[in-house]
């Protein structure tokens, strides 16, 4: 059901959008930006413009924010690892390999070896 919503909800902002800049395609505006004016810019080029521009500064200012949780939360994660290990030393682990066997020659001791 959540997937039929969202792609009802895409279908509307889709159908919105595009009525919007078919009842405002003749518009035209003078789109000052402090050091340059633009003279006759379609209406639809600026409202869909400063969507694209809004998004972005979004995404920069949030970028900040979301680096410092990560940081916070791979600090977290290392501490609960490090104090997992404290605590929980398994002694009944046994090697698979002998030490004394050279790297090129091992082999498993499953009681196997021929």
């Amino acid at each position: 059901m959540s997937r039929f919503a969202g792609f009802v909800g895409i279908l509307l902002l889709l159908i919105f959008s595009l009525a919007f800049a078919y009842l405002n395609s003749g518009h035209r505006v003078t789109l000052r930006l402090g050091i340059a004016t633009f003279y006759g810019v379609p209406l639809t080029v600026v409202a869909f413009g400063a969507v694209i521009v809004g998004m972005v500064v979004m995404l920069v200012a949030g970028l900040r924010s979301d680096l410092k949780v990560r940081r916070i939360l791979r600090a977290r994660l290392a501490e609960e690892d490090r104090e997992e290990r404290e605590r929980f030393v398994d002694l009944s682990q046994q090697d698979l390999f002998n030490e004394t066997e050279d790297a090129g020659e091992r082999r498993l001791t499953n009681g196997l070896d021929s």
